[in-house]
């Protein structure tokens, strides 16, 4: 029997990239829809003018779609090669989601800086007040927004390796 962690065939991997390409996409597509577009809070790129926020908006809108359409292509050819369904499935949903929130959390929120959840005040370099209304913490928002990462990619984690763990129990010889 294989180690839990592991891939036990290349139709696992390919569920694997399948189902995080997908987590990728939704997380991407919830992220434009409601932060960006119903809320107003920030643009993808909020270091220029509201145009080119836009813009960027569309671009990772596009991004979102591609990666969808992707996992679900490779989604279908694992299901017809007979390979694992759709329980082992959702755990890898899980961590592109997860793991996607965290990336854009951490990498483009606090590292680049490229924007925020929200504003308490308008980003450097920005001419005028901006749109956004002031907050008074934004250390509560971060703090969300890297939870809702963090708590499904633990998830899809571990449920991933239960699942691995299960499926090789099933094809080890007696």
């Amino acid at each position: 029997m294989t180690d839990p962690g592991t891939f036990s065939s290349p139709l696992d991997r390919r569920l694997l990239t399948s189902g995080v390409l997908f987590g990728i996409g939704v997380a991407a597509f919830v992220d434009e829809v409601v932060f960006h577009q119903l809320l107003h809070w920030h643009h993808f790129y909020d270091l220029s003018t509201t145009r080119v926020g836009l813009v960027s908006d569309g671009v990772l809108h596009a991004f979102g779609w591609f990666a969808t359409v992707a996992g679900l292509f490779l989604l279908a050819d694992v299901r017809r090669r007979r390979g694992p369904g759709i329980p082992r499935w959702w755990p890898a949903v899980l961590v592109g989601a997860g793991g996607f929130q965290l990336f854009d959390g951490i990498l483009v929120h606090k590292v680049l800086r490229v924007h925020q959840v929200r504003y308490e005040v308008v980003p450097a370099g920005v001419a005028g007040p901006g749109p956004h209304q002031p907050v008074d913490d934004l250390l509560v928002y971060d703090v969300a927004w890297l939870a809702s990462g963090a708590l499904p990619l633990v998830v899809g984690l571990v449920a991933w390796r239960l699942a691995t763990r299960k499926s090789d129990a099933r094809r080890a010889p007696d």
